[in-house]
């Protein structure tokens, strides 16, 4: 009876908190919350500056269009990641410092770029990749800015918002299965995706990074990391990113199944970039059990 009671009044002293102060309680609330309109907003971000970019420009006007824009997205997706940390869960967003950020992004920088020419590597030793000649670089700054554009918008929703609240609600085990699988999936729209494609990112992408933040503990790591892997493939190797056409410094060429080259989605679809990432993805899963940061879910009131 006097446990009922005291239920009753935890239960009536937690509604009468303000509503964001209660759902900064709840991760799963949050998560209904924060993934959908982080995610729209990153699929605003990205439609509204094309369909208000000036028609008929010259290549150079055009190029900052696309870096200012990416500018943009990459700000304004920062800044409601830290607004949200702030004003609904009442927290700092430690994740986001600058110190050990900065180290943390450089290390994932190299480690990023090291992987997918590894992954390339192999495709040469093959036989079905082929490096071209030198295309200059004209196309280098737009390039890179759509790379950490994309590169912080989707580790803020994926990593930042999806695997950070999942986790904390059921562990690290089912944040890592439902942040890859749903990353896989959204990839799953893109120009030449096919069933193997979605499940090539799922599998080296979703779990990579998942556990790059995992380990790492903050999100500059997985940013870093998408930016170096998704950079090198398309503005050096001159590859397509998960389907989208770029321009790299050099002009190479895959030939061969779509199976071994990735086909249209782009190298990332291969057998050897899904080999090297679930490479990477077991020693970063080494280092979480060895820190004791792989976690277990919490329960947290209803």
């Amino acid at each position: 009876m006097q446990r009922t009671a005291l239920s009753f009044a935890v239960v009536a002293k937690d509604r009468s908190r303000p509503l964001l102060s209660r759902l900064g309680r709840r991760p799963l609330a949050r998560l209904a919350i924060l993934f959908p309109l982080t995610l729209a907003l990153y699929i605003a971000l990205q439609i509204l500056p094309r369909w208000a970019a000036p028609k008929g420009v010259a290549p150079a006007p055009h190029d900052l269009w696309t870096i200012a824009s990416a500018i943009l997205l990459c700000a304004v997706m920062l800044a409601v990641y830290v607004g949200v940390a702030r004003w609904m869960e009442g927290r700092r967003a430690a994740e986001l410092a600058p110190v050990p950020g900065a180290a943390l992004f450089l290390a994932g920088l190299a480690f990023g770029a090291a992987l997918f020419a590894f992954a390339f590597a192999l495709l040469a030793f093959a036989g079905a990749a082929r490096l071209g000649p030198w295309q200059g670089v004209a196309g280098l700054a737009p390039a890179l800015a759509l790379a950490l554009a994309a590169a912080i918008g989707e580790e803020i929703i994926f990593r930042g918002v999806l695997f950070r609240l999942v986790e904390e609600s059921a562990g690290t085990t089912v944040a890592v299965a439902t942040s890859a699988l749903l990353f896989g999936l959204v990839h799953s729209f893109n120009r030449g995706a096919t069933p193997i494609s979605t499940l090539a990112i799922a599998l080296e992408a979703g779990v990579l990074l998942a556990l790059a933040f995992a380990a790492a503990r903050s999100l500059w790591a997985p940013i870093g990391l998408h930016l170096g892997w998704n950079f090198t493939e398309g503005g050096v190797f001159g590859q397509a990113v998960s389907g989208g056409h770029s321009h790299g410094v050099l002009a190479s060429t895959l030939t061969g199944s779509p199976l071994v080259t990735g086909g249209a989605f782009g190298p990332e679809a291969s057998l050897a970039a899904i080999a090297v990432s679930l490479l990477a993805s077991a020693a970063l899963a080494a280092i979480v059990l060895r820190r004791g940061e792989w976690r277990a879910g919490r329960r947290h009131p209803a």
